[in-house]
């Protein structure tokens, strides 16, 4: 491969685990024992979208800045 496409894919892991350690401090995502596929889908797919809303708000505000997040 070449370089140009390893560094774009690292950037792309560094924001997907940058969005997973915001989910675990903020919406709770680590606060489930996972017992079944589909229960685990669900509390992840809720954690994720419990992430999105502040994010959303925080960025539709002017000069609003995804860092400054409660």
């Amino acid at each position: 491969m070449p370089l140009v496409a390893l560094v774009r894919i690292a950037g792309i892991r560094w924001t997907v685990e940058e969005s997973f350690q915001a989910a675990k401090g903020q919406v709770g995502l680590d606060h489930y024992q996972v017992r079944s596929w589909n229960g685990w889908h669900r509390h992840i797919t809720l954690a994720m979208l419990a992430l999105a809303f502040p994010a959303g708000l925080a960025a539709s505000q002017p000069g609003g800045d995804e860092k400054h997040l409660p």
